[in-house]
């Protein structure tokens, strides 16, 4: 039963603590990547993916990344990266609401001292 859970998420977060939790990386061909390592670097966020791909991308709540994570357009998963089926159905029963849900802050207060905008706007 805790397989069919169901995870809610505020749909307009920024970017940053998406991946962060997730783990996951929308390409432009529509596949999948696990993240192994995701760095905050001011505005910026900096993404190693398993198949040694490294983006330093702008940490938007309406970028390409962001709204194919939460729309969920990306059809299928990187050979190389691997992603574990688990993975792929944990994402797959995850939901995305404008006025439910975690809203993904992280509480590190060393990581909000960073960036100076707050993580949950």
């Amino acid at each position: 039963m805790a397989s069919e859970k169901k995870r809610y998420y505020r749909k307009h977060v920024e970017l940053y603590p998406l991946i962060n939790k997730m783990k996951l990386w929308p390409s432009r061909k529509g596949i999948l990547h696990g993240v192994k390592e995701v760095k905050l670097r001011g505005d910026y966020i900096e993404i190693t993916t398993h198949c040694d791909e490294f983006f330093r991308i702008y940490n938007s709540k309406t970028s390409r990344a962001a709204r194919w994570i939460r729309n969920k357009w990306a059809g299928q998963s990187c050979k190389i990266c691997k992603v574990p089926q688990w993975k792929l159905d944990k994402y797959s029963k995850t939901f995305f609401s404008q006025h439910y849900g975690t809203e993904l802050i992280d509480s590190n207060p060393e990581l909000n001292e960073q960036n100076p905008k707050k993580l949950g706007e």
